[in-house]
């Protein structure tokens, strides 16, 4: 499992993730200065730098910390002595809920924007949370598939998580990437949900 980024607990570095998530997630990483988010952050050009030594490494703490705040929710989701279908389910509504959330998408589209000039920071955003999340739900299937509820063995433990969250992805997160002032609602999670997970238990349950 790729190991979790914990919330900072220097007050001051809190300060300034927080000023530095605003500032990112409003012009962008390349329009952005630490300049800027000093100044939002209320300290000194010393507390930036002691904590973070240059703007990539502030980028990088930033989309780290997005993405543990994503996959600790679903982390807690409980799982014991309940059938794949309602894991996937409520999985499925906290996953798009936070995904699609105007914050994470500003994440998604700033990662995503800087991607070919610097690669690591994709690197970053993927292995901290596209993997990350296909690695919560490859559990989920192993334990599934151990006690017979489905079986994957012609496609393997992680494609089939990955084949999941896909679907579940979809055409919702094509909108909320494309088009900001579409905010979905409830109910069409849920519905997008649904359709995801009868889906994948329709292929897969044994």
């Amino acid at each position: 499992m790729t190991s979790e980024q914990q919330q900072p607990q220097d007050p001051k570095a809190i300060l300034v993730l927080e000023a530095a998530t605003k500032i990112f997630l409003q012009y962008g990483f390349s329009a952005s200065t630490t300049d800027m988010i000093q100044k939002e952050a209320g300290v000194s050009k010393a507390t930036v730098y002691n904590r973070y030594p240059n703007k990539e490494a502030l980028f990088f703490a930033v989309v780290k910390q997005g993405c543990w705040q994503t996959t600790s929710q679903l982390k807690r989701i409980q799982t014991q002595s309940v059938s794949l279908e309602r894991v996937l389910t409520e999985f499925g509504n906290t996953y798009l809920t936070m995904t699609l959330s105007a914050h994470n998408l500003a994440l998604f589209r700033t990662a995503a924007a800087e991607a070919l000039r610097f690669p690591n920071i994709a690197n970053t955003f993927y292995n901290s949370g596209p993997k990350a999340t296909i690695e919560i739900v490859s559990e989920y299937l192993e334990r599934a598939a151990d006690h017979n509820e489905i079986n994957i063995q012609s496609i393997g433990v992680e494609p089939a998580a990955a084949l999941f969250i896909s679907m579940l992805r979809g055409e919702g997160h094509m909108i909320g990437v494309m088009f900001p002032e579409a905010v979905p609602s409830k109910i069409q999670i849920e519905q997008w949900t649904k359709n995801a997970v009868q889906t994948f238990m329709k292929a897969f349950a044994v």
